[in-house]
């Protein structure tokens, strides 16, 4: 079973690095940004169309980018400045929240608007992952990646976690509209701090030299590579299962969710749960810094994600609002601990000079086929009720993560 090396621990490793501190809270911020727009956006959609279909519409349009686009960006990260790569992604978020307010402003929202925004979106995101990744390395290097990768995630989970209170109260405070327009300006502390800082752009020579093709043939050979790892091809593909299944699909639907469990305004529960499951990460990620607990191996993040199954299919299932908030916490912790360590192997254990695009495919199956999530867990809502359909696929990505876990053991190669 294939682990990360040993090395003594010490707490917030990678906060010992100053520029790490910026870059830590500057992309907390920027997540925030990201995550008071979804939050505006989607309680709007909801209150205007009242459509699961177009939930789970907004969910393929926001990560097919990711599907069609990760292995070129990782690719344009191995070769180009990330601070530039990265800048450019805050830029496209800030264009969707502007787009999203004249819309809502002008009240002519129509659902190819949300399209087009949310694959916008989507982009923006694509372009920042890999070159955030890469950034970290270089900042911290080998020995506290680990530390950083886990920081880093629980810095996004810190921003899904402010974003509900902070997007809910600019939407009491100044109306949707106003409110994405303030949303703009939570972007600037990072595009001003990547703007100051020189860490991103140097480059491995060899990886600079590879000129990035694009296309499918390029996603393929990537591939090829990394199955001849097995530890690599193993957390590629956990991670596509757990977002092709699940994703984040039911954050989209989260406003029925709410109303379904009936508990006070729906508005409040709404906020309420996505904060609970933030909220969980947040505090997992905390923990496991401070204390040196789960060290990052491919059989504890099969472990992780088939606990992670067992809370989305209780939430699914349950009644009761406060049981749904205990689940989303602990679905939170859970995601977040498999996520970081799967992310944290590959990146360890990526060749050097393709780090960029090892990344890059990670992402595509992290985070790109959460595209189809929104057909499991959306879409097929819409026929059966989005109580079934979240609960049957995390019963089926459960399944799958059991039969890793028991290859695993019987064959050691993991």
């Amino acid at each position: 079973m294939s682990t990360l090396p040993n090395e003594p621990h010490k707490s917030f490793a990678a906060l010992r690095h100053p520029q790490y501190r910026y870059y830590f809270f500057t992309t907390a911020l920027a997540m925030m940004a990201d995550n008071i727009e979804h939050v505006i956006s989607y309680w709007v959609l909801f209150q205007k169309f009242h459509s699961p279909t177009l939930a789970g519409v907004a969910v393929v349009t926001h990560w097919l980018p990711f599907l069609l686009l990760s292995v070129y960006a990782g690719a344009l990260a191995d070769r180009y400045d990330n601070r530039r790569i990265i800048q450019l992604a805050m830029l496209l978020y800030m264009i969707a929240s502007i787009g999203w307010a004249l819309l809502f402003l002008t009240n002519t929202t129509e659902q190819w608007h949300a399209i087009v925004l949310l694959t916008i979106h989507g982009i923006a995101g694509v372009l920042w992952m890999p070159a955030s990744q890469m950034l970290i390395h270089d900042i911290v290097g080998d020995k506290n990646l680990q530390s950083a990768i886990r920081l880093n995630a629980t810095g996004r989970q810190l921003g899904i976690l402010m974003g509900p209170a902070v997007g809910g109260g600019l939407m009491l405070a100044f109306g949707p509209a106003v409110g994405l327009i303030v949303n703009v300006i939570i972007y600037v502390p990072l595009i001003y701090w990547l703007a100051k800082t020189s860490y991103g752009q140097r480059l491995p020579q060899k990886a600079a030299n590879i000129r990035p093709k694009g296309g499918l043939n390029e996603t393929l050979s990537t591939i090829r590579l990394a199955a001849q790892n097995p530890l690599l091809i193993s957390m590629v593909f956990l991670a596509g299962m757990s977002s092709f299944f699940i994703g984040n699909a039911f954050q989209a639907q989260m406003p029925e969710f709410a109303h379904d469990l009936g508990a006070g305004t729906a508005a409040f529960s709404y906020s309420l749960l996505l904060a609970s499951n933030a909220g969980g990460a947040f505090f997992g990620g905390m923990l496991l810094e401070a204390k040196s607990l789960l060290q990052s191996s491919a059989r504890s993040a099969i472990i992780c994600t088939i606990l992670w199954c067992v809370c989305m299919g209780g939430f699914a299932l349950t009644q009761s609002f406060n049981l749904a908030l205990v689940l989303m916490f602990l679905g939170g912790f859970f995601n977040l601990t498999f996520n970081s360590m799967s992310q944290t192997l590959v990146q360890i254990h990526a060749p050097l000079q393709i780090r960029g695009r090892m990344i890059g495919l990670y992402n595509m199956s992290n985070n790109g086929l959460r595209t189809f999530s929104g057909l499991t867990v959306g879409m097929l809502g819409a026929m059966i009720g989005i109580h079934a359909s979240l609960a049957m696929s995390a019963f089926a990505l459960m399944a799958i993560a059991v039969a890793m876990l028991i290859y695993s053991v019987k064959t050691k190669k993991i």
